[in-house]
């Protein structure tokens, strides 16, 4: 293999928000060795022409899910024919069948610019076996980080399908030991109701974990350095959620001050402090889309309505003070396809009231501090792995550039785009918003 050597892109520094025109050169092992704005090439290197291409580090997805494509679910199924596909899910093939679909699903993420996912939430640790396959080279795809089954309580969201369930704090840490034992990267738990699964209006931000619960469930993951992710959709899921230790905040809510304190300080934390990642695309079409335009039920949109609404204005509180923030987009989930991140970035930016600049570094380096891979991922340094993507158009003027991806870079391979299956109905939809 050779060293690599990218010339005249338009690097855009996303912690200064300057653009110059530099070169780039990294080593066959996909490690950046030089920036500058013209490096001489030696004998053993290959040289990329990248005039009129705008450089910026590939986009961190730090909420997806693996498993669905993104269309639209009905989850209007029967009790016994749910059980019957998951029994066949459960077999040899039926792994093999969700294996394929999850690698499918890695993929296409890593076409439209996402070079590393967090996946938080997948069945029976079929996440696990993808990371590790990508890692060990057999395939190529994003570096993956992974949660296996969430931590819910009985009958909580997301069981007992995709989750272990547990109603004490010795049974939580029985299943935290239940993960670690198969190879995960993060803990997932489900502290309040959720959308998807919600029988009644107000469910999706009930509490269901104790914070008893929480604080030995925190303990017993960060005891194994391993941080815990809580799917949070109430004020008081986000209290109780924070006091037990947890190290990320999925979705959000609106905030009092104890919270906000608690995010900037937290104890209990593996880190010292807890992070915010908010999830818009999930919930938006729910606020601005019609009944006959979504084809789900009553409850589902209007705990969609009132979870968007909460999401959006504890953003806000967020921003202002100066909590740390990610971006996920909750891919899997109904009108959230693989290859649609910049709907994300987008939809933060006009209605988060953030710039392009801020929204990009949440997708960057921000995500890269919170999953603790900054030394390697985040942003475009000597010594960092040459994860990049190259757009025709300036994201930092509009943010919907990162629509038209010309190309990816993960590891210093330049990865073949090819053309992927879209819902043109669906896009329709979402574009209108």
């Amino acid at each position: 293999m050779k060293n690599i050597l990218l010339k005249n892109v338009q690097h855009i520094d996303l912690k200064s928000g300057n653009i110059r025109t530099v070169d780039i050169l990294y080593t066959q092992d996909g490690v950046i060795d030089t920036i500058a704005p013209e490096i001489s090439p030696t004998t053993n290197c290959e040289i990329i022409e990248g005039e009129g291409n705008y450089a910026l580090p590939g986009l961190i997805n730090g909420h997806a899910h693996l498993f669905g494509s993104g269309k639209p679910m009905n989850l209007n199924i029967s009790p016994k024919l749910l059980h019957l596909i998951y029994r066949l899910a459960q077999t040899r093939f039926g792994k093999n069948i969700l294996l394929k679909q999850m690698k499918k699903h890695a993929q296409i993420e890593l076409m439209s610019g996402v070079t590393t996912i967090r996946s938080v939430g997948e069945f029976f640790y079929q996440d696990v076996k993808l990371r590790d396959q990508i890692n060990s080279g057999k395939i190529i795809g994003p570096s993956l980080f992974v949660s296996g089954f969430f931590l819910s309580t009985t009958d909580g969201h997301g069981a007992p399908f995709l989750a272990l369930e547990s109603d004490s704090p010795w049974e939580g840490r029985k299943n935290v030991r239940k993960n670690m034992k198969h190879g995960i990267d993060w803990i997932k738990i489900c502290v309040t109701g959720g959308v998807t699964d919600a029988k009644r209006i107000g469910e999706a931000g009930a509490l269901q974990f104790t914070e008893e619960e929480i604080i030995a469930i925190c303990n017993e993951a960060h005891k194994n350095h391993r941080m815990v992710a809580a799917h949070v959709e109430s004020t008081e899921g986000m209290r109780i959620a924070l006091r037990g230790g947890v190290d990320t905040i999925e979705h959000g809510a609106v905030m009092d001050q104890e919270i906000i304190n608690l995010f900037k300080k937290n104890p209990k934390s593996l880190r010292g402090h807890s992070s915010l990642i908010p999830t818009f695309t999930a919930a938006f079409p729910s606020m601005f889309l019609t009944k006959a335009e979504l084809k789900l039920s009553d409850i589902v949109i209007e705990n969609g309505k009132l979870v968007y609404q909460e999401m959006i204005s504890g953003f806000k509180q967020a921003v202002e003070s100066e909590i740390e923030i990610g971006m996920g987009n909750d891919a899997s989930m109904s009108f959230v396809t693989h290859y649609d991140i910049w709907r994300e970035l987008d939809h933060t930016v006009r209605f988060g009231h953030v710039s392009p600049l801020t929204i990009l570094q949440h997708a960057t380096l921000n995500n890269a501090k919170i999953l603790g891979i900054e030394k390697h991922y985040g942003s475009l340094e000597v010594g960092k792995q040459a994860d990049l993507i190259l757009l025709k158009k300036n994201p930092l003027e509009d943010i919907s550039a990162l629509k038209s991806i010309n190309q990816v870079i993960k590891n210093g391979q330049n990865i073949q785009l090819k053309p992927t299956k879209k819902w043109s109905m669906l896009d329709t939809l979402l574009d209108r918003i």
